[in-house]
């Protein structure tokens, strides 16, 4: 019920619908629960030695300690800074694995009992006792769990791996370079930080959105609707996937983006953008190949382009650019995130035993695919049946089948240009101009 993101209350249903017997009562399913906790811990564990083996492989293994790039994400069960429980997950750059996580809770329901008793030796006596058995491991505000987290996998990974965490890739979300740059630094050595190209292209579509909203005069037809929006943050980041390791190429690449959208069939700002037969540029390479296939969009007024150029000149600054170098995202911490909140429902409260064992099936699975599964239930004491085993392999072989699906080029080229979310967008626009405003907070 765990893996499928459901604990007791839906197996008790379940079992009723199907004319089943009940699942075990509820001390019974707390022991059973620790036991596979337990088990899934300890594949987990496993999967992340392995992965720590192959970047020392990489590495050359020539040291006892090895330096690699990271990625690192907090992600909590409820929305809006208020959530008790959440984790933060350590990904390699390098191979894509998770190398280490913590997982934080604030709960402890002993605790929450005893809170309220007046002060007395026999309370004292009960704290010393559960000292060691108190289930919250976090005391703290909900957004400050990520730093912590990210302080805590910092200061173990030599012991634990063997490994230096010496470039952080971070979402800019939270202090949590802050908190580690100077970990290793009594050994010498310097932590850099990194931007996720992907949280940075977002960056323009919520400063153009804010922009929008602040002032009057940029929305509607042919100014900044939220299809063109789209094509801006879309063609930021191109341009900075296209020129990685190209410092000056990368900032022209960007300002040329910003004035090929601009442009209109009565105004060419097309001479920020390369020249010649094979330009991105559809209006250069026209000129280049002495062809006329390029239609020009509806391009912006004087205006707008005076307001969006300081945001794409803040965009673009030396020190955040040098920072995306590398052209690398945070997209496989978000994909275990996504693990982990299917495992466990973002709804319904869950202590922090079903926390962990959310956390640890999710990791286990998302570094050895489904084969995790099968060495949980054989840590556990279950010999997996035929069908459990056939079940897993066609997952693995349809999530790989998946994969190469969508690494093909052709669909990578369709996601990259967004034609889809580009087309209904435009729809979306289209309705708001006809229908004028028809949902609004207290407006009728």
């Amino acid at each position: 019920m765990r893996a499928i993101g459901r604990g007791a209350s839906a197996a008790k249903r379940f079992c009723t619908i199907m004319n089943m017997p009940p699942p075990p009562a509820s001390n019974a399913y707390s022991r059973h629960n620790k036991a596979l906790i337990e088990a899934a811990k300890k594949v987990a564990v496993e999967t992340m030695k392995a992965a720590a083996r192959e970047i020392h492989h990489l590495k050359g293994g020539n040291t006892d300690i090895a330096n690699c790039g990271v990625s690192c994400d907090g992600t909590w069960q409820r929305r809006g800074h208020s959530s008790m429980n959440g984790c933060v997950t350590t990904l390699s750059m390098d191979t894509g694995k998770c190398l280490d996580v913590e997982v934080l809770s604030k709960v402890c329901h002993a605790c929450q009992k005893h809170e309220n008793e007046e002060d007395s030796v026999g309370k004292r006596l009960w704290q010393a006792d559960h000292q060691g058995k108190c289930k919250a491991n976090y005391k703290g505000s909900a957004p400050a769990m990520e730093t912590e987290g990210v302080k805590r996998i910092f200061e173990r990974s030599e012991e634990k791996s063997k490994l230096r965490y010496t470039e952080y890739y971070g979402d800019g979300d939270s202090k949590g370079f802050t908190q580690v740059e100077n970990t290793y630094k009594d050994k010498g050595v310097n932590i850099v930080k990194k931007e996720c190209v992907g949280h940075v292209q977002k960056r323009v579509g919520t400063a153009l959105r804010k922009l929008k909203k602040q002032k009057k005069g940029l929305a509607g037809r042919g100014k900044l609707t939220d299809a063109m929006i789209d094509r801006l943050q879309n063609y930021y980041g191109i341009a900075i996937w296209s020129n990685v390791g190209d410092l000056a190429k990368m900032k022209k690449a960007i300002h040329a983006s910003l004035f090929h959208c601009a442009s209109s069939e009565r105004r060419d700002l097309h001479h920020h953008c390369p020249e010649g037969p094979n330009s991105w540029c559809r209006f250069n390479k026209d000129h280049g190949n002495r062809t006329n296939l390029y239609k020009p969009g509806p391009g912006l007024p004087d205006h707008v382009i005076a307001e969006v150029k300081p945001v794409f000149s803040r965009l673009s600054e030396d020190s955040l650019l040098e920072r995306c170098l590398d052209g690398k995202t945070q997209n496989q911490n978000e994909s275990l995130n996504g693990m982990i909140w299917e495992r466990i429902p973002k709804d319904t409260f869950i202590g922090s035993e079903a926390l962990q064992l959310g956390v640890y099936d999710a990791v286990a699975h998302f570094n050895s695919g489904n084969q995790a599964g099968l060495n949980i239930l054989s840590e556990a004491g279950i010999e997996p049946g035929e069908f459990c085993v056939v079940a897993f392999r066609q997952a693995d072989n349809l999530r790989i089948h998946k994969a190469n699906y969508k690494s093909a080029e052709t669909n990578k080229k369709r996601r990259k240009k967004l034609i889809l979310r580009a087309r209904r967008k435009r729809k979306g626009d289209t309705a708001q101009e006809n229908e004028g405003v028809t949902y609004a907070s207290g407006a009728f």
